[in-house]
């Protein structure tokens, strides 16, 4: 029987419930994908909670990114047939069994890419790329601060920085998780004991950075943008400062949401720096995201780009997968197996 996460209401992960469903069928230009992997992102908790929006009314199913086989097409001008192994960028409800989806947020794997890895591309590499090369126009000879650099998106960026020459780059996580940063060419900042802003000043000569990737929000976002060179662009594209963990209560989170800054307009254009809002979940021109896929497809087929797999839960456990992400654990993409 086809299957689904439910969020049921806003609160820990113990709302989350996995469901029955009724078998979805494709309309034209539309196809189904038999999940096989289903990728969970930060985005998810912050639905969850209640924070992140847009989001359906609960009780609804998450989820922006699969791999699977197609085992359904809507009519014969997909483009796709049934068998074909494919990864899609869903604009929710991914983390489902059986899932319908847009021909055009669809690609063909070709056989050397697995599925697991298929599925910790779309979110994190997308989010990633969107921010340094489609917003940015990143070079080689720009700088790049990465806060989060040992998660999804972090080691993303990390290495299409390195795929792009970019040698000066930053990037903050726990001191435990400094050798995957470093593994691709960037220096380690340990968030708990060293002050990026005092560090980014120092090592640039007191210029800053061109860009910084800050999945934190809260008060964490002024701190970024003080570091930020003349020109220099900051990416908010989360807000992990407001998800509990378990040493962080709900009201510290609440909390962590109200100090989140209101960028005065008049303060950006003297200092001539920018900021940018990213959330692919609501991102509509699917050309420019197709494009941005067959980019980072280029680059895993080269080697250029490896997802790193931190874990693979079972649906059953999707709340324990939900806690690991909260309080911080993992190393690269957390995935679901249905």
């Amino acid at each position: 029987m086809p299957r689904r996460v439910e969020f049921t209401k806003a609160g820990a992960p113990n709302t989350i419930r996995v469901a029955e469903m009724a078998m979805p069928e494709p309309g034209e230009g539309e196809v189904r994908v038999k999940v096989a992997f289903a990728g969970i992102n930060f985005a998810d908790l912050l639905m969850r909670l209640g924070f992140y929006q847009p989001r359906p009314p609960y009780p609804f199913t998450p989820g922006y990114e699969v791999s699977g086989t197609i085992d359904a097409v809507g009519d014969k001008h997909t483009g796709f047939t049934k068998g074909q192994r494919v990864v899609a960028a869903m604009p929710t409800g991914g983390q489902s069994s059986h899932v319908v989806v847009n021909k055009n947020r669809v690609l063909h794997l070709p056989d050397e890419i697995e599925l697991d890895a298929a599925a910790a591309m779309p979110v994190t590499y997308l989010t990633a790329h969107h921010m340094l090369h489609h917003l940015g126009h990143m070079k080689s000879d720009d700088s790049v601060l990465i806060h989060g650099g040992a998660g999804g998106v972090g080691t993303a960026a990390l290495q299409l920085c390195q795929w792009a020459g970019v040698s000066n780059v930053w990037a903050t996580a726990s001191g435990s998780k400094a050798k995957i940063i470093q593994s691709y060419g960037g220096r380690a900042i340990d968030r708990h004991s060293e002050d990026f802003v005092e560090i980014i000043k120092k090592e640039t000569n007191g210029e800053g950075v061109d860009h910084i990737l800050d999945p934190i929000g809260g008060e964490h976002l002024t701190r970024s943008l003080s570091a930020l060179k003349e020109g220099g662009r900051l990416y908010t594209f989360g807000m992990s400062a407001v998800a509990p963990t378990s040493k962080r209560s709900m009201l510290r989170s609440f909390l962590a949401w109200r100090k989140t800054p209101a960028f005065d307009p008049l303060r950006l254009m003297t200092r001539n720096r920018g900021v940018f809002g990213v959330h692919m979940g609501t991102w509509k021109d699917e050309a420019v995201m197709q494009s941005q896929l067959h980019h980072i497809l280029e680059g895993v087929m080269s080697g250029a780009l490896t997802p790193v797999i931190d874990s693979v839960f079972d649906v059953e456990n999707v709340a324990e997968a939900h806690q690991h992400l909260h309080d911080a654990k993992n190393i690269g993409k957390v995935l679901l197996r249905f």
